[in-house]
């Protein structure tokens, strides 16, 4: 068997060194969508897109797993995108615009630039397709003029249109009459509109709305689009005055419509296509969107989706196709893709005589966030629900997690993320200005420096979710980096533009303040030597200071590089080693020791920003740059071993986590983070693993490991660790540690839970399965077993005194879920009582016969109990489907309605109302199943009605009462008293 994986693994990387890259990316997450700009959110078919400060994300439908995946980023803009506009002729073209003032079309499809256009003469602000032409974009800046971009032909170029400039007032976004060609409409700052219409005279600064008629007053225009079933009619949504319906033609208001609250205020509209007259509206408050009708000056239905407001909306022209053979895609994230089952229509009140809309609103929220609502079933098909905006400067491991990973980035707020399911589960205050550094505390302390470009620096508290400390010893002056001693929890040191790395203790203490020439840009602390701190400088140089001296002067300068110093590390592995990086592309190896440059790795063609040491390969080195690269080197001979081009844009911060080494993160100006996997670096290492080779093939010291052409060796702490508990085992070595290594070396979800089935294949106990066991994939013997236990928990878990605390389930949730594990399971009768707990009824009646006749029929005389006691006339249906003559008849007396009492006892004589399953076993006469019973009932009733009509002062109708039911005597007896 040995053999064989050796053959199998020796193939594998004959192929991989021919055919791959060495470094794979194993995940990606994504940025969120900027607050900044209005037209930053687009959609065409079953593609969206919105659109991050410096990069675009397009998401497409999978229609074989009938979920949106991400299928591609742009990012060739240098500075803020500002317009995005799908191009409603071609679905695979769209256009952008960004504030360098450059306009890009792209093919969606194909993933490239179709076309550039430099230089617009202004920033485009807002951006258009012109929908009566294939290939030209209209786009516009602040007052004007609109320019037409013709892309191809013979009138291909840019021209300005010809009375669409000078307005009074900046424009916000314009738009296009999808069918009247040459129609635009202009919406401004000051809340006016301008509208012009081919062959009329133009107009310019009209249908302001009353309320700011006369006024100096702006109110921005926030929506605009045109009705689809009309050629005249314009939505138009101003930030305070609320939506209107305009006439163009007649430049009068058609239909003013009012919210709810007086709060309210709208920040975007679309049209919903599959519901004519229907349109959506998103707050720019809170996360409400409303549902309208032109015909209704009211909403027809509110949905609070997130706490935070609206930015952009859009609906999808067609709604995604819903699979029919596949089971919903396993394990799926909540945050990312919603797997829940669709919750109905809600019930809708008589004056909302509309049903909801089969759409999907693309919806990208204030926060960053982004997603997908079906409107028609109340869910989110896709939801990212937080994402950086902004260029991410810095990312790093916890040290006692690997799971968790925090990054910090320009738009102000520190993320913490789970990396097994690419989801953020912390994210910092915010307001922060730009966060350029971050540095967790040592060990479990569960708390993060970040330095600022204005505010300091902070520690902030991860669980408890705010800040406990700041640092101001730097003043105004932006801090770059910030590092928190690996050795001594109680030591920070910051880096700032005033010159100064200073170290403190974590309560403020200054302990010393080292001055530089200039700006300090980076520092690390020596993993070996907790006194040892390096910095870069802007003055080229690298230096080494000892902190358990009185002296501010560096024990060590480094020159040799042409341009500023950024970034500074010393090698885990090797004392005494540092490397730095350099705005002249370079990186360079130092030996403390031999107050030597023992190396220049030349290859970057931009400065270098991100370097980051492996800590179980001593060679082993990676580099990131502005030339949009990650590079890796073996530092032996300054080999560049792989180039990584997958990042679009500028490569900030890298890192690993020392239990985790061969999984690195990478974090860029393209506002992503993506997770990489160095494992086939050292394949030939993966394969002495396998075969069971000795431990001198495997783990080896770091001079060996740095020998000219030597093969890959582990030299680092958790090979070491590994080793040591392989040699306390008697037994189950093999197993024991090809789990371990599998675990180091391999990339985050997966490799425990396989390991885990390999323990459960080969008889382990079930109580030693780990407990997170039950969240991955289980052995089949298992499914069934955890998903009861599951389902049990989720019904008897108790609600504190304060209820789960915020964002916990409610018991209805957890109700709701437990139900459904159960129904999956078979359980038919515990999803029908926990649908019963939930008030459910019809549902849970609908599916009782599944269990037996007996029981639907038990649980159809439980609801009538119920509804009785509620004096609900719905009971009647009940009693009568179970033959319950005598219940519904004693209902129908104990309320006085006698004759319909009789009537219901006559049917039941007669055999049309009696119990006619077969499943049912006969009921004992008490009950008033048969015909004896019925006639005994009949003449109750009749009796009680005709003492009634005796007691009203009506003997004569008395009798008859008697007479109908052929109690002659008695009815005779009366007459008799009457006379």
């Amino acid at each position: 068997m040995d053999m064989e994986i050796l053959k199998w693994f020796t193939k594998y990387d004959t192929y991989a060194k021919t055919k791959m890259s060495q470094v794979k990316q194993v995940g990606l997450l994504a940025a969120g969508c900027q607050p900044w700009n209005k037209d930053v959110c687009a959609a065409s078919g079953d593609r969206f897109a919105y659109c991050a400060t410096l990069a675009i994300y397009v998401y497409q439908l999978d229609h074989r797993y009938n979920e949106f995946k991400l299928r591609a980023i742009m990012s060739e803009h240098k500075k803020t995108i500002t317009a995005i506009s799908w191009c409603p002729h071609n679905p695979d073209m769209f256009a952008s615009a960004s504030a360098d003032n450059l306009v890009i079309i792209w093919n969606v499809a194909e993933q490239k630039v179709v076309a550039r256009l430099d230089s617009t003469k202004g920033m485009p602000a807002s951006l258009s397709w012109c929908w009566n032409s294939g290939d030209a974009v209209a786009f516009v800046s602040h007052r004007g003029p609109l320019y037409i971009w013709t892309i191809s032909g013979a009138d291909s170029g840019v021209a300005v249109h010809k009375e669409a400039h000078s307005f009074l007032s900046d424009i916000c976004l314009f738009r296009w009459h999808p069918r009247k060609k040459g129609k635009v409409v202009f919406g401004h700052t000051d809340g006016s509109l301008s509208i012009f219409q081919p062959g009329c005279k133009s107009q310019k600064h009209v249908l302001r709305p009353e309320s700011l008629e006369g006024t100096d007053e702006e109110d921005p225009v926030t929506a605009l689009e045109w009705d689809p079933l009309s050629t005249d009619y314009l939505l138009v949504a101003n930030l305070h005055n609320g939506i209107r319906l305009v006439d163009s033609e007649s430049l009068s208001c058609i239909t003013t419509f009012s919210f709810p609250s007086a709060a309210a205020s709208v920040q975007c509209l679309a049209w919903v296509p599959t519901a004519p007259g229907m349109f959506i509206t998103g707050d720019s408050q809170v996360g409400v969107l409303r549902v309208w009708n032109v015909s209704k000056t009211t909403p027809i239905d509110n949905f609070k989706l997130k706490k935070t407001g609206f930015h952009a909306l859009h609906v999808l022209n067609s709604p995604p196709k819903k699979k029919t053979f596949l089971a919903q895609s396993p394990t799926k994230n909540h945050h990312i893709s919603s797997t829940s089952e669709a919750v109905p229509p809600p019930t809708l009140t008589q004056n909302q005589a509309f049903s909801l809309p089969p759409g999907h609103a693309v919806c990208c929220f204030m926060d960053g966030g982004v997603g997908l609502y079906d409107m028609g079933a109340k869910k989110w098909d896709f939801l990212r629900d937080l994402g950086h905006i902004e260029t991410i400067f810095d990312c790093k491991f916890k040290p006692d997690d690997p799971n968790l990973l925090a990054t910090a980035s320009f738009d102000g707020t520190i993320k913490v993320w789970d990396i097994n399911t690419l989801t953020a589960v912390y994210t910092s205050p915010g307001n922060e200005g730009v966060i350029y550094s971050l540095s967790w505390a040592p060990g479990d302390l569960n708390c993060i420096a970040g330095a600022t470009s204005r505010n300091g620096g902070f520690i902030w508290d991860v669980k408890k979710g705010k800040m406990i400390t700041r640092f101001n010893e730097h003043g105004k002056n932006g801090i770059f980096c910030i590092s928190w001693s690996h050795k001594d929890s109680k030591r920070i040191a910051t880096c700032s533009g005033d010159g100064f790395c200073i170290i403190r203790t974590i309560d403020g203490k200054i302990l010393h303040k080292y001055k530089h020439p200039s700006a300090v840009f980076g520092c690390d602390w020596s993993q070996n030597n907790k006194d040892m701190i390096a910095t870069g400088c802007e003055d080229k140089n690298v230096r080494v200071y000892y902190l358990a001296t009185s002296s501010d002067q560096p024990l060590k300068v480094f020159t040799g590089h042409t341009a500023k110093v950024f970034h500074v590390r010393w090698s885990p592995l090797r004392e005494g080693i540092l490397c730095s990086g350099s705005d002249d592309g370079t990186v360079r190896i130092w030996d403390y020791t031999q107050d030597a440059c023992i190396n220049v790795l030349s290859g970057h063609t931009a400065p270098v920003r991100g370097l980051m040491w492996n800590t179980e390969i001593p060679y082993l080195l990676i580099s990131g740059s502005w030339d949009y690269t990650i590079r890796v080197w073996d530092t032996r001979d300054g080999t560049c071993l792989d180039t990584v081009y997958d990042h679009g844009a500028d490569v900030y911060g890298l890192t690993c986590h020392p239990n985790r080494p061969f999984t690195m993160a990478s974090c860029s100006r393209d506002s992503t983070v993506r997770l990489w996997s160095l494992t086939p670096l050292i394949s030939p290492l993966q394969i002495n693993i396998l075969a069971d080779r000795p431990w001198e093939e495997i783990i080896g010291n770091t001079d060996r490991a740095m020998e000219p052409g030597a093969p890959p060796l582990l030299c680092g702490k958790v090979s070491r660790d590994i080793k040591q508990e392989v040699d306390k085992l008697s037994n189950n070595l093999r197993s024991k540690k090809l789990r371990w290594f599998s675990e180091c070396l391999s990339p985050p979800g997966g490799s425990k839970n396989l390991w885990d089935l390999v323990a459960v294949l080969k008889g382990q106990d079930d109580s030693l399965l780990p407990q997170n066991y039950c969240k991955g994939i289980m052995h089949m013997r298992h499914l069934v077993r955890f998903k009861t236990s599951k389902a049990q928990e989720l019904t008897t878990v108790k609600m504190s005194k304060f209820g789960g605390g915020i964002g916990a389930p409610s018991k209805e949730e957890r109700l709701k879920e437990a139900a459904e594990i159960h129904l999956r399971l078979g359980q038919i009768q515990r999803y029908c009582e926990l649908l019963v707990e939930l008030g459910e009824w019809d549902k849970a009646l609908s599916v009782a016969p599944g269990v037996s006749m007996k029981y639907w029929k038990k649980l159809m005389q439980r609801r009538a109990s119920q509804l009785i006691e509620e004096e609900n006339d719905d009971v009647i249906p009940y009693c009568i489907a179970t033959g319950d003559v005598k219940k519904l008849v004693n209902f129908f007396t104990s309320r006085g309605q006698l004759k319909e009492a009789l009537l219901v006892a006559q049917a039941a004589c007669e055999g049309n109302i009696q119990s006619n399953h077969a499943s049912v076993t006969a009921v004992s006469p008490t009950d008033g199943n048969n015909i004896e019973d019925y006639n005994e009932l009949l003449h109750r009733v009749s009796a009680e009605l005709a003492e009634w009509y005796f007691q009203d002062g009506r003997a004569v109708l008395a009798a008859c009462c008697h007479l109908a039911v052929d109690n002659i005597e008695v009815s005779l007896h009366i007459v008799d008293l009457i006379h």
